[in-house]
């Protein structure tokens, strides 16, 4: 033990010798744990606190149903793994550089009277203040709890989020799509012998030729360099770009309007076996739901492919995941309330014709329960996918932006055999806690698939919203007014 701590604080003198180099301490959240298990591994070259009272609330946790459980159950093993290396109470090492310790409470430490002890929050402060009191080394607070760092601020702490899992801001994130010039002698050629990469240009502001560097299954609108009235949809693969192989297709009677809609169609239409994973962001009203349906029914239901057994839908809610085990009935009856949205996706789909549909309410949802009653169509919470292998199966999984990225992990590593899996979401609409735009799965997964071949991508744009006037009127109405208020 003594060696141990030699050790250490050798390794800390060495550090601390280096040019430039102060080590620092990061005080950890229990929310970052939750969230990231892994995070334990995230400061190796520097010092890692755990408050007890983080200890007190994972020990809270670890019977929680759903990845909250998951994860509190993960992170209380690694620290019984760490336990045996040597006392956490004074610090071990973990990774090759970086020490781990779970320190006491300073609760002799005195906080403003407005911050009671008696709150877990507080308590981490008095970790932070005590520490920085201790240690000359400068002193971090971790956490995703907004208002915890702004009271750290208040306090002259450090205080920072986990970004160990965050991608770009969404202005920067990958789209999946883009709009390029073509010569128009490749142009006239597109559709027999497709267009190499290397020649498609976009224009600078200064009017110069600039080569994009464009991704493997990356849609493109062209236009021709001569004609601006000449134009084609298209998709990188390999060097080359292709003419979309479904443009002509009407999945249940379906027809795309726009762009998007056709690359988002090519993307569904592909079999499991050339794209097994579909992204699509985009706001409400882009019919990402309500396409998805589509294609599924029609090779489930319309014209039998074969390709798949059933359709799977699932839409994560936080505070659903966590409870579905006290509301009453059975699995189907616990869901049913989050399933409204897709309910309402299928009445159109089931009775298209808009002077029928509402006629006789009866017969149609009689359609409705006679394809759940034969499993074409199964709805499950996001829990329920935990351990399984998915086979043959068309799995939509609505509203991912609410997912963590442990969760999308969960889900794309079930895909088996044959299996496609649709993640749908708006990156802008997150009603889970401690994730945003740049933490969520959907985002998480977009930016790490990019450029697989496995993967599609498409973001829906504003224009592409198929909701009535109204809606599109009060969206770019509103969207503006936000803005201007966010600029002042």
């Amino acid at each position: 033990m003594l060696m141990d701590r030699l050790a250490q604080t050798a390794l800390k003198n060495q550090r601390k010798g280096a040019i430039g180099y102060m080590i620092k301490t990061y005080v950890i959240d229990t929310n970052v744990l939750i969230q990231a298990p892994n995070a334990l591994w995230a400061f190796q070259e520097n010092r890692i606190v755990i408050p007890l009272v983080v200890v007190e609330e994972l020990d809270h946790l670890k019977k929680a149903e759903g990845e909250k459980g998951a994860n509190a159950r993960k992170v209380i093993r690694c620290l019984e793994q760490l336990r045996h290396q040597g006392d956490l109470l004074k610090g071990v090492r973990i990774g090759q550089e970086g020490i781990l310790q779970i320190e006491k409470n300073f609760v002799y430490v005195e906080l403003p009277e407005e911050l009671p002890d008696d709150r877990a929050d507080n308590r981490i402060l008095q970790v932070c203040v005590g520490m920085r009191e201790k240690e000359k080394d400068p002193v971090i607070l971790v956490t995703k709890d907004l208002l915890l760092r702004l009271k750290a601020q208040l306090l002259g702490i450090q205080a920072e989020d986990f970004e160990a899992e965050q991608v770009e801001e969404q202005k920067l994130q990958y789209t999946g799509r883009d709009e390029v010039f073509v010569p128009e002698e490749y142009f006239k050629d597109f559709k027999k012998k497709g267009i190499p990469v290397a020649v498609v240009y976009k224009a600078d502001e200064q009017g110069e030729k600039v080569y994009p560097e464009l991704t493997e299954n990356q849609f493109l609108i062209l236009r021709s360099d001569q004609s601006e009235k000449k134009s084609q949809l298209g998709r990188v693969e390999g060097e080359m770009i292709r003419k979309l192989a479904y443009r002509k297709a009407e999945p249940y009677g379906i027809h795309p309007r726009n762009a998007g809609q056709y690359f988002f169609q090519e993307a569904l239409m592909q079999p499991a076996e050339k794209a097994p994973l579909v992204i699509v962001k985009g706001m409400a009203g882009t019919s990402k739901t309500f396409y998805s349906l589509a294609v599924g029914l029609e090779k489930v239901l319309n014209h039998p492919s074969g390709e798949y057994r059933r359709i799977l839908i699932c839409r994560p809610n936080a505070q659903f995941d966590d409870d579905i085990g006290f509301l009453p009935g059975d699995e189907q009856e616990k869901i049913s309330p989050l399933m409204r949205p897709i309910m309402d996706n299928l009445e159109q789909l089931i009775d298209s014709n808009e002077e029928e549909r509402y006629k006789d309410e009866n017969e149609l949802k009689g359609k409705i329960e006679e394809i759940f009653e034969r499993e074409l169509i199964q709805a499950e919470a996001l829990n329920f996918i935990r351990g399984r292998s998915l086979i043959q199966t068309y799995l939509i999984i609505d509203e991912a932006q609410n997912t963590t990225p442990n969760q999308i992990k969960g889900i794309i590593t079930r895909a088996g055999k044959n299996t496609k899996i649709i993640l749908l979401g708006d990156p802008n609409q997150i009603d889970r806690p401690f994730l945003d735009e740049r933490t969520n799965g959907l985002s998480y997964a977009a930016e790490h698939m990019k450029g697989s071949s496995l993967c599609w991508q498409i973001t829906m744009s504003p224009e592409e919203c198929e909701r009535s006037e109204l809606a599109m009127d009060a969206i770019q109405r509103l969207e503006k007014r936000t803005e201007k208020k966010e600029y002042r």
